[in-house]
């Protein structure tokens, strides 16, 4: 229901008709609607992490590291691990999760035009709104895919001042080949915009990273988070990956210390840790891919996923959703007509999954 704002409150006209974004938050067995990662920290990584938050709550009266040098560093060596890249922590710009990243660089380079192509993550023509910035919607394929001479046709005949690519892309899960992104750069370059490449899925995936494009394009910024490969997703960070330039300008709309002493502190210990934390990945590419060879069993079509998610074609959507809340399994109805989303769980949330899609499907029939 969309609210209804007093008289009295000045609240932006353009904002009225909105209402907050956020998943449903209701109790089920297995919450599987929000993309996180289904495993815990280790009792090692928690032991770690308490003994960091308890060094640095003696200095809690003191602002933190305003530029937050140390983390910057750890973040580039990651991302130099696992992409081949020589980036120094003057590349990366870190944030309350990847949405704060999101949002300063639509105050550092909105108010005028974004594109970005639909449907994607619901964030982007959220917060470019929020920042009185046009969001030009751009048509995927059938499929969900891009085509790419299309692409860069609309982004010639729009001239936006940002691009967005979101890939792997959510809701779909599908993923966009680096050769794509190189075309669509060269065309975004061209027109002199900003193409923003969101990586919140990236370790889930096999295509090379957009930030292995950087060095020869500095037009292009890479957002990353640690939310989901590195099961953070409490402790709040994401980060861009940028030209030093680029990142320059995320220092101009940032607020003051923006990112707390104790958030940069645990996670330097997450990066630490990073070997241990990453494993998961692969049990959760194993775990998607028999979850779509069952789905596929069950005779529901499914996506291609390079993301920890799978986005499946079913009849009655709404029904199902509620069929299998109703049964324990809470997923996400992310209004694609036919399709509904679930996230990859562990091995019993999984299994209850199945079951009870395979109990909703029975009863439909």
């Amino acid at each position: 229901m969309r609210p209804k704002w007093p008289a009295w409150l000045p609240l932006r006209e353009d904002l009225q008709e909105l209402t907050p974004y956020g998943a449903p938050q209701l109790e089920s067995i297995a919450q599987l609607n929000t993309n996180e990662n289904p495993f815990p920290p280790s009792k090692a990584l928690v032991d770690a992490i308490a003994a960091k938050a308890s060094d640095v709550a003696k200095t809690l009266n003191r602002y933190p590291d305003r530029d937050a040098i140390e983390l910057r560093k750890m973040l580039a060596i990651f991302i130099n691990e696992r992409e081949g890249t020589a980036f120094s922590g003057e590349n990366i710009w870190p944030a309350n999760g990847s949405n704060e990243v999101i949002q300063s660089l639509f105050l550092a380079f909105g108010g005028r035009t974004a594109l970005g192509f639909v449907p994607s993550y619901s964030m982007h023509p959220l917060i470019a709104q929020n920042t009185s910035t046009t969001w030009v919607k751009a048509d995927r394929e059938n499929d969900f895919s891009i085509n790419v001479p299309l692409a860069c046709e609309q982004i010639r005949s729009t001239k936006p001042e940002m691009v967005f690519l979101t890939t792997p892309n959510n809701p779909t899960g599908t993923s966009i080949s680096i050769a794509d992104i190189t075309k669509i750069a060269q065309t975004v370059a061209d027109v002199g915009a900003l193409l923003v490449i969101d990586e919140a899925y990236a370790e889930f995936s096999q295509e090379p990273s957009a930030t292995t494009l950087i060095s020869n394009n500095p037009h292009v910024v890479v957002v990353r988070t640690m939310s989901k490969a590195f099961a953070f997703a409490g402790a709040r960070v994401g980060y861009l990956v940028a030209s030093p330039v680029a990142v320059d300008a995320m220092k101009i709309v940032r607020l003051p210390y923006h990112l707390s002493a104790m958030t940069q502190a645990i996670a330097i210990v997450a990066l630490e840790h990073r070997v241990e934390l990453l494993r998961s990945v692969d049990a959760l590419i194993s775990s998607r891919n028999r979850i779509a060879e069952e789905l596929a069993h069950l005779g529901l079509p499914v996506l291609p996923s390079s993301a920890n998610f799978l986005l499946f074609g079913v009849n009655s959507p709404t029904k199902v959703w509620q069929s299998l809340l109703d049964q324990g399994v809470l997923i996400r109805d992310v209004g694609l007509s036919g399709y509904l989303r679930v996230t990859i769980g562990n091995e019993a949330e999984n299994s209850l999954f199945i079951s009870a899609l395979q109990k909703t499907l029975r009863g439909q029939a």
